[in-house]
């Protein structure tokens, strides 16, 4: 099970170059950007895709959001392969810039901070602007993990698929029984879920009931 989480657990922050164990608030910003456009039902190459144009465009702030606009943010979608959910990230981002900036003078960190507990940090997310759901949610808070201590999100439906495939009750006892991270277990079970369970290919792992059993893969580019 270790050489699974090794392999395919590589956090999606840490893939796109966002360096959140500085905990620099532009960094989490970043993060919370790739979450808003990894959250809609779209491949995931076309979100990864409309990030490195938010990147190349060095539009990865709350003021630089605002200051570009609803049809500039429009066309940067557009240019990422995001023009099925072009208007209404567009408006969502405006709005989470806006909020952020208001409620809590545009600092993430500060957001974690006002929080009370995990729950009131998932609805302080939310709060943010109209359609940040759930899963959203789920997806930045998983990652925030590693530097939030508040951060304790539910697991996606993908993760939650790849749960039961591998009789996998629950994540954390079982990262820690098995002394692996949670943060990588989870984003490993989310590529499990994408890239073989959804396309029914043959599982890379299976776990027996002694030992997880590894079989290592050529891994999808989606």
């Amino acid at each position: 099970m270790r050489e699974f989480v090794e392999h395919y657990g590589e956090p999606y922050s840490r893939l796109l170059g966002i360096d959140l164990s500085s905990r620099r608030t532009d960094e989490v910003f970043k993060w919370l950007v790739a979450s808003v456009l990894y959250g809609k039902p779209i491949r995931e190459s076309s979100a990864t895709n409309t990030y490195k144009c938010f990147e190349k465009r060095k539009i990865l702030s709350p003021e630089k959001i605002l200051q570009t606009g609803w049809d500039g943010l429009v066309s940067i979608l557009d240019e990422g392969g995001y023009a099925r959910y072009d208007f209404s990230t567009a408006t969502k981002l405006l709005d989470i810039a806006a909020k952020l900036i208001e409620m809590y003078g545009g600092d993430l960190n500060k957001l974690h901070e006002a929080a009370t507990d995990s729950k009131d940090l998932e609805a302080r997310i939310m709060a943010l602007g109209k359609g940040v759901g759930p899963t959203t949610t789920s997806i930045f808070l998983r990652d925030m993990r590693m530097i939030w201590p508040k951060a304790d999100p539910e697991p996606t439906p993908m993760i939650q698929q790849a749960q039961r495939s591998l009789g996998i009750r629950n994540l954390k006892s079982y990262a820690k029984a098995n002394d692996v991270d949670l943060v990588r277990l989870e984003t490993a079970l989310l590529r499990l879920a994408k890239d073989f369970l959804r396309k029914r290919l043959p599982s890379p792992v299976k776990i027996g009931k002694r030992r997880a059993r590894y079989h290592r893969a050529e891994r999808s580019a989606a």
